[in-house]
């Protein structure tokens, strides 16, 4: 199923696709525990493990830290958006 075209068109988009197209982009990372983490997607893998960069970890809404690198487990995550 296409998006905006026919099959097989350059509009085709898939969530892979999209996922591809925001690494590198400032994300925002909502946890099942309430957490807000915001940095730079560095990575993400078929688990939707996900690598952030210059990340800073959110707790009501008040910055609690700064962390330079971080990982979390995809099954942590409630989810994931721009």
């Amino acid at each position: 199923m296409s998006i905006g075209g026919e099959k097989g068109s350059a509009s085709t988009k898939t969530p892979a696709d999209f996922l591809k197209s925001i690494r590198g982009h400032p994300v925002v990372v909502k946890l099942n525990s309430g957490v807000d983490y915001r940095g730079i997607l560095a990575c993400l893998d078929g688990y939707m493990n996900i690598a952030m960069e210059q990340t800073e970890e959110y707790v009501n809404g008040q910055l609690k830290n700064k962390y330079g690198d971080a990982f979390i487990r995809g099954n942590n995550v409630l989810q994931r958006g721009r």
